[in-house]
């Protein structure tokens, strides 16, 4: 693999990065978390670009996308997670597809068995001591080349020059390489770990984990 390039996004990689999105997944429980990947870029990929152009970068090899962070420094005013998947829902009517379909009917059945046990239950952090979020991920070649820590590099020094308070991301417990990885980025576990409703690994039920880090 050639030398890696961290940049800031540029339009002309929108078709590339939705390339990207569908693959950098691969071998993780989340590669496609519902089974239609055009719908879950409409919530994890299409708002960043559309909304928050300025606080996405991306890593390049020789011309080729390889990984990419996508950000928001205040999620207060960007789209909730929840008003961007009801959105992705509708627009692409998953719920009359088989795989999606299920994956919906079986977080409804998590839910309600949490609510039932009075367990936890996950989303977005709110809390001003963290107002910023992001998200990342790099194609299995790329990882050990450094692009991702120069990913998350370069937007930790964006929020510490833009006088951010502090940052928090989500991962599963479960990916203990990623929580390592972002602990070594100055991360640390924070709040309880809830049942990620409808996601499965081979049958394993997954856990959120947030992360938070301060300048």
């Amino acid at each position: 693999m050639g030398e890696i390039e961290i940049r800031a996004f540029v339009p002309e990689d929108r078709d590339m990065l939705r390339d990207l999105f569908g693959r950098v997944g691969e071998g993780s429980p989340t590669a496609s978390i519902w089974g239609h990947v055009p719908s879950e870029a409409a919530v994890y990929l299409d708002p960043y670009m559309d909304c928050a152009a300025e606080s996405l970068f991306v890593a390049a090899v020789d011309g080729f996308l390889v990984g990419y962070l996508t950000g928001c420094q205040d999620s207060a005013v960007f789209p909730s997670e929840s008003t961007r998947m009801d959105r992705a829902i509708r627009e692409h009517r998953l719920i009359l597809k088989a795989g999606p379909a299920a994956f919906f009917a079986r977080s409804m059945m998590d839910m309600a068995q949490g609510a039932i046990r009075r367990a936890p239950t996950p989303g977005e952090l709110d809390d001003p001591r963290w107002p910023a979020h992001l998200h990342i991920n790099v194609l299995p070649s790329a990882r050990g080349t450094g692009a991702a820590p120069e990913l998350m590099q370069r937007w930790l020094d964006l929020l510490v020059a833009s006088g951010s308070p502090g940052c928090y991301l989500q991962t599963l417990v479960e990916n203990t390489r990623a929580v390592r990885f972002f602990r070594r980025m100055g991360f640390t576990e924070h709040g309880p770990t809830p049942l990620v409703p409808g996601l499965r690994d081979n049958g394993r039920r997954l856990h959120q984990q947030t992360m938070v880090w301060n300048p």
